[in-house]
């Protein structure tokens, strides 16, 4: 009963940023192989197609499912538009870049008797700020921006959070041998969010993706995961110190799809193997994207 009841008072908190995972903006699995690696100057569109399948509910500040029938689909399409410069700073090639998804949510929690359908275009990012270093056998990336609270959050269905969030990035790819068809990846995002409007703020959560690759030719394949963490205490009406967490693991494929165009197409698949709840119940499931890469 106590489970249920804490489920209910947050449903709307935490049911809307289900697809955010533990409990900011970012969505962990939307980067795999070569994660860290900015591409040579120029302008990118990235088209991240993501559902994210809800298996079950884990509960506040437990690793247990509620019982029931707690389940639900999150599908998007973050539309990602990057532009790279010859300009140096610090060394490496200066850049900036803006993500703007669009949503649609649908959710059928029994435990909080929710049961509704919303779409609409979710919270928008802004990163003034990204840098990338090339080596011989190794990149490195850095990134700053914003997450704005722009979309409505009035539901549980709704494609916004209701808060905003500052995300810092940092990561790096090294290649295992000269021809560079071995490659391994880590790119971490921190995201420090702000109060929502009831007085709640979200604790601060850090993302790390992760990928082993192996290039078969113009085939690129590989062992791909993600692990997310709560850094810090949620606060305001029913905080704990309780911190959620997920982690997952799966595989890519990265394939040419008109190589003379500049368009790549990405395919991953990912199983979430463990996920603990925090001060609310925290979802557990499966993500499949694709991503559409074109250079301009």
């Amino acid at each position: 009963m106590k489970i249920v009841s804490k489920l209910a008072l947050t449903a709307v908190l935490t049911a809307a940023g289900v697809l955010a995972h533990a409990g900011g903006h970012y969505v962990p699995g939307v980067e795999g192989i070569q994660a860290a690696s900015v591409p040579p100057p120029g302008v990118y569109y990235l088209g991240y197609m993501v559902n994210y399948s809800i298996d079950e509910l884990r509960a506040p500040g437990s690793s247990n499912s509620i019982p029931g029938s707690n389940t639900g689909t999150v599908s998007a399409l973050a539309n990602r538009l990057v532009y790279i410069t010859n300009t140096q700073f610090l060394g490496a090639n200066y850049g900036m870049e803006t993500i703007v998804p669009v949503m649609r949510k649908s959710l059928s929690f029994n435990a909080a008797s929710v049961s509704e359908s919303s779409s609409g275009v979710g919270d928008i990012y802004v990163g003034p700020l990204v840098l990338g270093w090339h080596g011989s056998n190794w990149d490195a990336a850095a990134a700053a921006g914003l997450w704005f609270d722009n979309a409505s959050s009035d539901s549980a269905s709704a494609p916004g959070n209701g808060y905003k969030s500052t995300m810092l990035t940092g990561g790096g790819t090294y290649y295992f041998d000269a021809a560079k068809t071995w490659t391994g990846s880590a790119l971490v995002r921190y995201e420090m969010n702000s109060t929502q409007s009831n007085s709640f703020k979200p604790g601060n959560q850090v993302s790390m993706e992760w990928g082993f690759g192996k290039s078969l030719g113009a085939v690129q394949v590989g062992l791909v995961g993600y692990d997310q963490w709560q850094t810090s205490n949620d606060t305001g009406p029913g905080a704990t110190g309780d911190h959620a967490e997920r982690h997952a693991i799966g595989a890519e494929v990265v394939y040419p799809l008109m190589k003379e165009a500049g368009v790549m197409l990405k395919a991953a698949y990912y199983d979430e193997y463990s996920a603990k709840g925090g001060t609310n119940p925290q979802a557990k499931g499966s993500t499949l994207r694709f991503t559409v890469v074109k250079a301009f």
